[in-house]
């Protein structure tokens, strides 16, 4: 390489870029010294979303569309809401007592009835066997109502979550994972002192736009976005910290893995980042499945309870979408291992905030949960209605290769009633 091009090369890199008080070159990536009011815009302009995924799909007999005195509605007792017609499960008081900002969709009819295709089609709206590789709801968002001047990460996410990852939205949009105590990635940590690690920086941006000059496809482009994204997070890792805060908040929440998540979460949207999916294990209760749920609610009702409460009272509840959902239903019969197994032909999902009209019950299965009675949603209808009441257009294109492909199914329509 000649000197010149030496020269106008880490002028070139250096231009973009900026330096820490101890000298590690960070990407500017749009001018890292504006981070906080780049988030404030984000917070004030663009809706944000929190998924709290039920990993291995949760009972709806069990939670939200109780059938008391009838064969299929097992063992759990239900209690009335603020909200006429609206029962939840005696496990579920505190969030019941939020039942006023709550939509519960108790109509849901879906295609994909097993782990791997349910857990992609319930964060795509599409089928996993289809040939495009579709975006997570968690990428759509990041890349809609994100903001692409930010240190942070606009798609966080813990605990097991979705499958997909950004798709045909390319590694810009790809999740970035953390544990519920904020613990980053080993990446994003230098085991170089700041000198060193500033010229490994300048070589390896060098040496990768010239490379990339040549060599177009995503891996080296993820491998690129990936080294990247973990200089951008040495400027803002201060945020995932919370060890400070949940001291004084782990009592409200519950000191469990959901209710630190919870926690997270609320500080993350905070901090302006558009979508935060936190992962319940232990749904897939195909035995012993009024143990698995009363355990696993006890820990939610404090955890999502708490969440709505604390955005409800800093404002920002109306301008953050939270979901419930998970992959699957579970049948209304119960097994001979006093399980339930898998089931998506009348099922629930529970939306609140974020343009959502809450107070209400919107569809309905027959007496004994088998079907769908009125109001039937699919994937794509409850897509649609999540990205409406995000300010985004549910039926945008983009392209795959040469083909064109739209965010939500043909045919798929948000459901109104569901929106303010």
């Amino acid at each position: 390489m000649s000197h010149a091009l030496s020269h106008l090369s880490r002028r070139a890199f250096l231009k973009g870029a900026a330096v820490t008080g101890g000298g590690l070159i960070l990407p500017n990536w749009g001018g890292l010294a504006h981070a906080r009011s780049a988030a404030e815009t984000v917070t004030k302009n663009k809706k944000r979303c929190i998924l709290l995924w039920a990993n291995g799909g949760a009972s709806q007999i069990d939670t939200f569309d109780m059938k008391p005195g009838r064969t299929t509605g097992g063992p759990f007792r239900p209690i009335q809401t603020k909200v006429n017609g609206l029962q939840v499960c005696e496990y579920l008081p505190k969030v019941g007592a939020h039942a006023d900002k709550l939509a519960v969709i108790r109509s849901l009819k879906t295609q994909s009835p097993d782990h791997p295709d349910g857990i992609y089609h319930m964060h795509t709206c599409y089928k996993m066997a289809e040939r495009t590789p579709h975006p997570e709801i968690g990428a759509v968002i990041a890349k809609f109502n994100g903001n692409p001047d930010s240190d942070l990460p606009s798609f966080v996410r813990m605990g097991s979550t979705g499958n997909g990852g950004a798709g045909y939205l390319g590694p810009k949009y790809e999740p970035f994972g953390i544990d519920r105590t904020g613990r980053m990635p080993y990446f994003t940590t230098s085991y170089l002192k700041d000198e060193d690690e500033k010229k490994r920086a300048d070589l390896f941006r060098l040496v990768e736009d010239e490379f990339a000059a040549e060599h177009k496809a995503e891996p080296f482009e993820s491998h690129r976005t990936a080294k990247e994204r973990a200089w951008r997070l040495l400027r803002a890792k201060g945020v995932f910290d919370t060890s400070k805060d949940w001291a004084k908040a782990k009592d409200r929440y519950g000191d469990t893995e959901i209710g630190r998540g919870c926690f997270m979460a609320k500080k993350l949207v905070e901090a302006g980042i558009p979508f935060v999916e936190v992962g319940q294990e232990n749904y897939d209760s195909h035995g012993d499945n009024f143990v698995v749920h009363k355990g696993n609610m006890l820990g939610l009702d404090p955890a999502w309870s708490s969440l709505l409460a604390d955005l409800a009272d800093s404002g920002q509840l109306q301008d953050t979408l939270v979901i419930w959902m998970g992959e699957v239903g579970r049948t209304p019969g119960i097994n001979n291992r006093a399980g339930r197994d898998h089931f998506i032909s009348a099922w629930t999902v529970v939306l609140a905030g974020g343009g959502i009209k809450g107070g209400q019950v919107y569809g309905a299965s027959d007496a004994d949960g088998k079907t769908v009675k009125d109001n039937l949603v699919t994937e794509g209808d409850l897509f649609a209605t999540i990205y409406k009441a995000l300010g985004i257009n549910h039926r945008a294109k983009h392209h795959h290769g040469v083909r064109p492909i739209w965010l939500t199914p043909e045919g798929a329509k948000p459901v109104d009633a569901l929106l303010v």
